[in-house]
C-alpha cells in the first residue's frame, strides 16, 4: 500500500469529530436493538482499519490523485472481498480513463470471488470496450455455466447487447454463435441461442444470415416470441422476414406485445390499414389496455376516418380517467400525501387528436372545447397552431398567421416550428407563394435545413417552378442522401412529366431501399410503370400502395390505370372511394376531370 499517511493524518484530523458523533450514533442504536432481542442484528464486516483506509482512498480521489485512491480502494476489495469495493476500484480507473487498470481490477473481483455473476458481466462488458471482444470467449461460457438454468434463456437472450459497441462486429458474431452452440442444440435454451446468434449477425450486419436463424428459430416453436420480435427488427433489411411475425400471430392469436410492435413497424412504413387490423386485434384481446386506443387513433386520423377515430380516442380518455380515479382512490385510502401525480402524458396528445377529428368533420366548437382542456407548457405552440388552423379553416387566415407569430420563442427550435406551423396554413388554404415567400426566408435564417429545404421544393411544385423544385431537391439529397421523401419527390415529379424516366424509376426505386414497403412511394414506383407502358406491373405496384393506405392520390392513380386498361367497373369503385375519403383532394379532381369519369 502506498505510504501517504503524512497527507492523510492532517486531513483525518477534519473527521474526528464526525467520527465521535457516529460512535455515538452507533451506541444508541445497539441500545434501542437491545430492546428488541427478537430483531437480527447485521454486523458491517468493515472494521476500523479498513475504514481508514477507504477513507484515505476517497480522500485522494477527491484531491486528484485517482491513481492513488485505486491503489487503495483495490487493496481494501481484496482484503474484503467486497463486490462493491471491486466495482468501486474499477470505476474509478475507468474515470481516470486507465483501461488496463480497470480490467486489472475486475480481474482481481473475479479471481477472489469466482462464482461472482456481476464481476463475469463486468468483465465482459470491458473487454469489449477496450476492443477486446475476442477475450470475451472464456469469460461468457463461464458466465453462463455459474447462471442458474431458470435464469440462462433470458440471459442468453440479453448477450447481443454486450456487444452493441464492437468494433468489428462481424467477429463478435462468430465468437457468439461458437460460444452459444452448445445451448442451441439443448431443449431448453435452444430457442433463445438461436435468436441471440441471429440478432448478433443482424448487427454485423449479416441480414440473410440473421434471417436464416430466426426462421429456424420460428420453425422450432412457432409460438416463441423472440423469433418473431428478431423478425421485426430486421423488417427493413430483410422485408421477408415478416412471413415470421404473421405466422406468430397466427400461431398465438393473443401475442399482444407483439402485435404491438407489427403495429408500430407497420405505421413507420406509412402502412396503416394493416396496423389498424393489428391494434383492432389488440384492443378486442384486451379492452382495458389503454395505450392501443390511443395509437388506433392517431391511425384512423391519418386516413381522415374522423369518426373512428372519435371513438378510439374517447375510448383511450375514459380508460385513462378510470385509471387516474382508481389510483388517487389508492392513494388517498393509503393517506399517501407524497403520491406521484397521475395526469397521463398521453391525454394531452388524445385531446390535440380528437380536436383535430372535430375539425375534419367542420365541428369547431367541439375542436375549440378539446383544446381547452389542455394545460401543458410543452405543447403550448402546438395547441396554438390547432387554434390557427380552426381559425383560417374559418376564414380567418390573417388573424390565424398573426397567432402564431405573435406566440413567444425561446430558442431556434421554437422559430422554425412556428415558421412550418405558419406554412402549414398557408399550405391548408391554397396560399402557395405567401407560403414560399416564408420559407425562402427561413432558409436564409437556416441555411441547410433539409426540413425546410423540402418544404421550400413543394411549394415551388405547386408554383410550376419546376427547374427550382428539382434544384432545392438535389440539394437535399446532396445534405442527407438518405432523404427518402427527396428521392421520391424528384422522382415523382419528373415521372408526372413524363421526363427522363429510367432516372425518375431509379430515383424513387432508392427511396424505396430507403423506406421499404412505403405506400406513398411504391405509388411512386407504379406510376412510372405506367409511364413507362408496363400496366400490369403498375397495377400491382398500385394495388399493394392502396391496400396498405387508401388515400385519395392513390386512388387517382390506380383508378386511371384501371381505367385505360378497361377494367372500368373497379376504377369507378376506388375513385368513387377515393372521393368519399377527400372530395378536395386536387389530384383525384384533375383525374376524374380529365378523363370523364362519370361516378
Amino acid at each position: 500500500m502506498p505510504a501517504r499517511f503524512p497527507f492523510c493524518v492532517r486531513v483525518l484530523a477534519t473527521f474526528a469529530s464526525a467520527s465521535a458523533l457516529a460512535c455515538s450514533a452507533g451506541a444508541q442504536t445497539t441500545a434501542a436493538l437491545s430492546e428488541r432481542p427478537d430483531e437480527p442484528v447485521t454486523r458491517s464486516p468493515l472494521d476500523a482499519p479498513l475504514f481508514y483506509q477507504l477513507l484515505i482512498g476517497e480522500i485522494e480521489l477527491r484531491s486528484g490523485d485517482a491513481g492513488t485512491a485505486y491503489q487503495f480502494v483495490l487493496d481494501a476489495a481484496r482484503k474484503a472481498k467486497d463486490e462493491q469495493l471491486f466495482r468501486r476500484a474499477a470505476d474509478i480507473a475507468l474515470q481516470a480513463r486507465a483501461g488496463d487498470q480497470a480490467l486489472a481490477a475486475v480481474m482481481a473481483w473475479r479471481a477472489d470471488l469466482p462464482q461472482s455473476l456481476d464481476a463475469h458481466r463486468y468483465l465482459i462488458q470491458l473487454l469489449v470496450a477496450l476492443n477486446r471482444a475476442p477475450e470475451t470467449a472464456e469469460p461468457l461460457t463461464s458466465l453462463l455455466s455459474l447462471t442458474p438454468a431458470a435464469e440462462r434463456p433470458a440471459l442468453i437472450m440479453s448477450l447481443p447487447r454486450f456487444f452493441a459497441r464492437a468494433s468489428d462486429r462481424k467477429a463478435a458474431a462468430d465468437m457468439l454463435e461458437r460460444v452459444l452452440q452448445p445451448y442451441a442444440a439443448q431443449p431448453a435454451t435452444r430457442n433463445a441461442a438461436t435468436v441471440s446468434i441471429g440478432r448478433a449477425w443482424l448487427a454485423a450486419p449479416d441480414p440473410a444470415r440473421a434471417l436464416e436463424l430466426a426462421q429456424q428459430a420460428h420453425r422450432q416453436e412457432p409460438g416463441a416470441e423472440g423469433p418473431a420480435v428478431l423478425a421485426l427488427e430486421m423488417l427493413q433489411a430483410a422485408p421477408a422476414a415478416e412471413a415470421i411475425v404473421t405466422e406468430h400471430l397466427r400461431a398465438k392469436p393473443t401475442s399482444n406485445p407483439v402485435r404491438m410492435m407489427y403495429a408500430r413497424a407497420l405505421s413507420g412504413s406509412q402502412r396503416y390499414v394493416d396496423a389498424i387490423a393489428q391494434l383492432e386485434a389488440v384492443t378486442r384481446n384486451e379492452p382495458k389496455l389503454a395505450p392501443p386506443w390511443l395509437t388506433l387513433g392517431a391511425l384512423h386520423l391519418e386516413l381522415k376516418q374522423a369518426k373512428q377515430a372519435t371513438a378510439a380516442l374517447e375510448k383511450y380518455v375514459v380508460l385513462v380517467q378510470s385509471d387516474a380515479a382508481a389510483i388517487s382512490a389508492a392513494h388517498a385510502a393509503a393517506d399517501d400525501e407524497d403520491a406521484p401525480p397521475t395526469i397521463d402524458r398521453g391525454m394531452t396528445q388524445a385531446w390535440l387528436m380528437l380536436s383535430q377529428a372535430a375539425e375534419q368533420q367542420n365541428d369547431f366548437k367541439a375542436a375549440e372545447m378539446w383544446l381547452a382542456k389542455i394545460d401543458n407548457p410543452q405543447r403550448a405552440l402546438e395547441v396554438l397552431s390547432r387554434r390557427a388552423s380552426l381559425m383560417a379553416r374559418q376564414g380567418k387566415l390573417k388573424e390565424a398567421r398573426e397567432l402564431i407569430r405573435k406566440s413567444p420563442e425561446r430558442s431556434d427550435e421554437d422559430t422554425r416550428a412556428k415558421v412550418l406551423a405558419e406554412v402549414q396554413i398557408l399550405r391548408d388554404s391554397k396560399q402557395w407563394p405567401d407560403a414560399n415567400k416564408l420559407l425562402a426566408s427561413a432558409n436564409q435564417r437556416f441555411p441547410d435545413d433539409t426540413d425546410l429545404l423540402y418544404e421550400q421544393a413543394m411549394m415551388a411544385e405547386k408554383l410550376n417552378r419546376l427547374d427550382e423544385m428539382e434544384r432545392l431537391l438535389r440539394k437535399v439529397i446532396e445534405l442527407k442522401p438518405d432523404h427518402h421523401h427527396a428521392h421520391n419527390a424528384l422522382g415523382y415529379s419528373l415521372a408526372e412529366r413524363n421526363l427522363r424516366l429510367p432516372e425518375a424509376k431509379a430515383l424513387i426505386q432508392k427511396a424505396l431501399a430507403l423506406a421499404p414497403g412505403e405506400p406513398f412511394i411504391t405509388d411512386s414506383l407504379g406510376w412510372v410503370e405506367y409511364r413507362m407502358g408496363h400496366r400490369e406491373e403498375a397495377l400491382r405496384l398500385l394495388r399493394d400502395a392502396y391496400k396498405s393506405r387508401p388515400d385519395p392520390e392513390i386512388a387517382a392513380h390506380l383508378g386511371e390505370v384501371l381505367w385505360v386498361s378497361g377494367q372500368r367497373d373497379e376504377a369507378r369503385r376506388i375513385l368513387r372511394e377515393g372521393r368519399s375519403r377527400d372530395a378536395a383532394n386536387d389530384v383525384l379532381r384533375e383525374t376524374l376531370a380529365r378523363l370523364r369519369v362519370d361516378l
